[in-house]
């Protein structure tokens, strides 16, 4: 396996973490911002306000797009094992 194949293989690897985490961490992002601003309005400070509207919007978000997650992974994961014939020289 040369450098380039490494290092190209490590960039895939990362966008399609990038592109499986973002959704659900802007999801989160957003939702924060919501409540945060809620909470300097309104002068409630309650820590589980902030826990409880995240964890559901992540859930939501993931249920939603776990089709396109997995379809994501297994094009990774395909090509992954595409290239096995050619960087393995026996």
């Amino acid at each position: 396996m040369s450098l380039d194949l490494a290092v190209e293989l490590l960039r895939q690897g990362l966008w399609v973490g990038f592109l499986i985490a973002g959704p659900i961490l802007i999801g989160s992002l957003i939702i924060g911002l919501f409540i945060s601003i809620f909470q300097a309005v309104t002068q409630i400070h309650e820590m589980t306000i902030t826990f409880v509207p995240k964890i559901l919007v992540a859930m939501v978000i993931f249920a939603i797009l776990l089709p396109w997650f997995l379809r994501v992974l297994v094009n990774f994961s395909t090509g992954l094992f595409a290239m096995i014939p050619d960087v393995v020289h026996v």
